[in-house]
Order: C-alpha cells, then structure tokens, then sequence
C-alpha cells in the first residue's frame, strides 16, 4: 500500500523569500517607552531624515542618551508598525502598514556581540524585507525569487543604524560598502562623539552629508511635555499657579530636559501622589520622586 504525503501550499510571494528567516530572530520586542509627542526636535530630525533620504548621502545623528533619539527614529521609519505586522504576517491583511509605504526606511539595531557575519547577513536581509513588502503591497504577482540582480532593496530609501556607537571598524566599513552598492540613504545614530570617531575612516567621512544634533527639550517644550504629564494623573497644569510653577523648575533642574528622565521621574512622582493620597504635584513631590531614581551624568 502507497501512502502519499500531503504537501502544504506554497507562500505568497511576499513570504517566500529568505529575508524573513534571517530576520525573525532578530525582530526586537518593543517595550514600553515614554509616550511619544511630536517636538521642535523631532521636527527637525525629520527635516535631516528627509534630506538624507533624497539626497542619498550618509548622515550622522548625535546626542546624549534619553532625549528621543531613538523614538523619533522609529517614529519616522514606522518600525513599530513594521515589526507588528512582520510578526503577524502569516495572519493578518497582506496590505502593509500605510507608513512604511510612505516612509520606505528600514531600522536597525546591532546587538553588542554583533559580529560582521551577522551584519552581512541582517542588513541586506531586512533592507530586501522591507523593499519586497512595498513590492507585493503594490504588484501582488511580483515574486522576488525571480530576481538575483539586486532589484530587491530598490524600495528602500533610507537605511536607519540605531546605537551605531556599538559596531566596530569592520562594522562601520561593511556598511559604507552596503552603501556604496545601493541606491539609499544611511542614517548612523549615536552618542555624542560618534561624528568625530568617524573622521578616523576617511572612506565613510567623505560621504556624509549632514550631521544632526539631537538637542534636549527647550523651555517651551519642556512645558508642553509636562502638561500631557499632568494631564495624565488627571491633573491641570497652570503655569502662573506658584506651586505648579514651583514643580516645573524642580523637574527642569532634575531632568535638565531629558525625555527619557522626565517619563522615568513621572512613574515615581504618580507612585508619590498615590502613597500619600496627595492630589497636587508640588517641589517636594518632585524631589521625592527623584530620590528613588539612579540618574546617571
């Protein structure tokens, strides 16, 4: 007796590529951050993110660590969005989120043990993801195994290198080569110094293009930020009210106009008023709450 075995159907097109496996373990969990709001700072990162992407230059963006550095970057390229569906792929709509058509821009993150085998394998592998994604989203009959002949990054237009700060000369070179060969946009994030570390490769310094400095929140913002903090413990924020005002500049003192630290004191200033049954954000509130924080310099 001939027993037969059943063969499952093929993947859509969009699925069969080896990008996805390369990816998969390398798709990062996103974890809770600090709600995201749309600053002076980040508008102007999005200016040098767009001029980056048309002009198809290198661009370098520094700045101190917590000041949004990370979140306008995966504002802009939609990488919450991507990794969502990526995940989810096999189970929802085919249709790609509408921001990573628009934003055509893969995000990377190199792990502190990264080592060149893994960059030239992850790079090319999510910039391709990224690009047969937009491909099938637009020709459903496209089957990028079809092509062997580098067609498959051509809709990526900016490649985004977060913590870039962590890849090492033969990191930073494998990505110039990467460059050199595609047609993007390369964007190196990272701590401040990281643009003079590269005047050390004259290969990759000759071919950037801008540099962005990723500034921490003025006065004004610093406000703007703060009164979505109150409101979100159910409180108003009067800036002409002394105690409020009191509270404002014992938060600019401590947090010096660090995103990142401003969200981190607010879980303890919320852990505060809720201790002591308080309704009111005042200094002492404030200071309070930065005592159970490690604030690093």
């Amino acid at each position: 007796m001939s027993t037969s075995k059943t063969r499952e159907p093929p993947l859509p097109p969009r699925q069969s590529d080896t990008a996805a496996a390369l990816i998969g373990d390398a798709t990062p969990v996103r974890r809770d951050g600090p709600p995201f709001l749309v600053t002076k700072e980040h508008r102007r990162f999005v200016e040098f993110a767009d001029a980056v992407r048309r002009n198809r230059y290198i661009g370098v963006c520094f700045g101190p660590a917590g000041i949004g550095k990370t979140l306008s970057s995966r504002v802009y390229s939609g990488a919450d969005d991507w990794e969502q569906w990526f995940l989810d792929r096999y189970l929802k709509d085919p249709a790609i989120p509408e921001i990573i058509d628009t934003a055509r821009t893969a995000m990377w993150t190199p792990k502190v043990t990264t080592t060149p085998r893994e960059l030239d394998r992850a790079i090319p592998a999510l910039c391709q993801q990224v690009s047969w994604a937009i491909e099938c989203h637009h020709h459903p009959d496209y089957d990028p195994l079809a092509y062997s002949d580098g067609r498959g990054c051509s809709y990526t237009e900016l490649l985004i290198i977060d913590e870039a700060d962590r890849l090492k000369a033969t990191g930073l070179e494998q990505l110039r080569d990467f460059f050199d060969r595609h047609h993007l946009g390369l964007i190196l994030v990272g701590m401040p110094g990281l643009e003079r570390r590269l005047e050390r490769y004259p290969q990759l310094y000759s071919r950037i293009g801008f540099a962005h400095q990723y500034r921490p929140l003025s006065d004004d913002e610093l406000a703007f930020v703060l009164e979505r903090h109150w409101n979100r413990l159910g409180l108003a924020l009067n800036a002409d009210d002394f105690t409020d005002a009191e509270a404002i500049a014992a938060v600019a003192r401590i947090t010096g106009g660090n995103f990142r630290l401003i969200h981190r004191l607010f879980s303890q200033v919320q852990r505060v008023l809720e201790l002591n049954d308080l309704h009111t954000i005042t200094r002492e509130v404030v200071d309070a709450a930065r005592d159970t924080l490690v604030i690093g310099t």
